[in-house]
């Protein structure tokens, strides 16, 4: 019985690699005999191996390999603050969906932001993606970007790093760091890998500084960059591969 991961009819594996653009037909099966590609998470070395590029999990140095764009389907959306979160509203309120008529694929949104907040959605039609990117277990990092009354002095910036309580249990964020102060309007930038329900406005409540605007700005690697609010991006190339290996798919 064979160990590795043979597809009858499939297409050899050295050939998918140099398809793709990783390397030559011989550089990629120098990469293969050094066991640095693996198929369905199995290190394979043999140069006869037949693979589906189109079912099968290919792996170079860790990286996933997108071999069809087409089919992994991840938009960026800019949703400003007034949209729902969601694909449908019974109050009629504009949703995601509004946003992304040109897709005929059926898209999950991947977390949500509240009402009020603005920035950056993913939305994806890979179950499993989303489900790991939501998922705790994986910690992807939620970046966001806060406008607050007054001052905050440094002794904030350490109780959310050392924790504080909610009503849902304790918090306490990746990273925190004051980006400007103007007049009595201080903007930070704040970082967090949890997903509850308004966390980063209860965080900021319970130290005092209520959230004037919030913006998330970043979801794992992908960044909101340039994106216009109600506008959306495909994601592709190495920023797919990107998302994809950080919650190892």
């Amino acid at each position: 019985m064979r160990n590795d991961p043979y597809v009858e009819g499939g297409v050899r594996l050295q050939k998918v690699l140099s398809q793709a653009g990783v390397a030559s037909r011989r550089a990629a099966e120098q990469m293969i005999a050094d066991g640095r590609v693996t198929v369905d998470g199995r290190v394979v070395r043999s140069q006869g191996v037949r693979v589906d590029p189109q079912s099968q999990a290919i792996h170079v140095d860790g990286d996933r390999l997108i071999l069809d764009e087409a089919k992994h389907v991840v938009l960026a959306v800019n949703k400003p603050v007034g949209v729902v979160s969601t694909m449908s509203d019974p109050e009629g309120r504009p949703t995601l969906a509004d946003m992304i008529v040109d897709y005929p694929e059926r898209l999950y949104h991947v977390g949500r932001l509240d009402i009020d907040t603005s920035g950056l959605l993913l939305l994806t039609n890979d179950g499993e993606l989303a489900n790991r990117l939501t998922h705790p277990s994986y910690e992807v990092r939620k970046t966001y970007v806060a406008r607050l009354h007054g001052e905050v002095k440094p002794g904030v910036k350490r109780r959310l790093l050392e924790g504080i309580e909610l009503e849902d249990g304790p918090i306490a964020v990746d990273s925190f760091r004051v980006v400007d102060t103007y007049g009595d309007i201080t903007t930070v930038e704040i970082v967090v890998h949890e997903g509850r329900n308004r966390l980063v406005r209860r965080m900021m409540d319970a130290v005092g500084f209520p959230v004037r605007e919030l913006v998330r700005t970043g979801f794992g690697p992908i960044g909101l960059d340039r994106l216009q609010p109600g506008t959306t991006r495909r994601v592709k190339g190495n920023a797919l591969v990107a998302l994809y290996s950080s919650v190892g798919l």
